[in-house]
């Protein structure tokens, strides 16, 4: 849907713009019928772009539908935030240099720590412990999974990873991830990144190995 003419992004430039709309006031925008207009917006619907409710009733009859652009269509529009990410790494890394730019990388990762420290501490054994690393990891867009290894402990697999640009232009961002992980599990368990994403395999994948033989539960 990357062509403007396509009728159905037709449709999401319109509810952009004017949400929440009505089935008529979308015909009228893109000069079709009020049947051709519900046809795309329920094409829409079951590809989860558009979301409806019902209108205020206005006289007899049934009433109408508004329509709205769901967070999904929302990620269709132009997003220059990964530009300016590496637009500022690369200021911090022009005014204050790598040492700046790592301080910086330094403090970001003291506040994840705290995050998952907070979200950690209710937590009891490790595989309850990663999980609740994964969930937060999977909120923050890293799609992260715990895999039983058996013997050989954990695999921590994160699929996604929402940073890969900024990773990219700056390494430290890899570098700290790794002793984050290790930070918030503590000396209960050991952490080994296996593959990498960014060194061309499909995913990161972590093992993580408890110290202590009571903690693999």
């Amino acid at each position: 849907m990357t062509s403007q003419d396509d009728p159905k992004r037709r449709v999401l430039d319109h509810l952009k713009r004017a949400a929440p709309s009505t089935t008529r006031a979308v015909a009228q925008a893109l000069q079709v019928s009020d049947v051709a207009a519900r046809q795309h917006l329920f094409g829409l619907e079951g590809n989860g772009l558009v979301t409806k409710t019902a209108a205020a009733p206005a006289g007899k009859g049934r009433p109408g539908m508004l329509w709205k652009l769901t967070p999904l269509a929302h990620d269709l529009f132009p997003d220059r935030h990964d530009a300016l990410t590496l637009e500022l790494i690369e200021g911090v890394r022009s005014a204050l240099g790598m040492e700046g730019l790592q301080r910086v990388v330094e403090l970001r990762t003291q506040r994840q720590t705290g995050a998952l420290t907070k979200r950690m501490a209710r937590e009891t054994g490790l595989r309850a412990r990663l999980e609740a690393l994964a969930a937060q990891r999977s909120e923050e867009g890293y799609m992260a999974e715990v895999v039983d290894a058996g013997d050989d402990g954990f695999l921590l697999v994160e699929h996604h990873c929402p940073i890969c640009d900024a990773a990219s232009a700056c390494q430290l961002f890899c570098m700290t991830e790794l002793e984050l992980f290790q930070g918030v599990l503590g000396p209960e368990a050991t952490v080994e990144r296996e593959q990498h994403l960014l060194s061309g395999d499909e995913r990161c994948v972590y093992r993580v190995r408890p110290v202590s033989a009571g903690l693999g539960t």
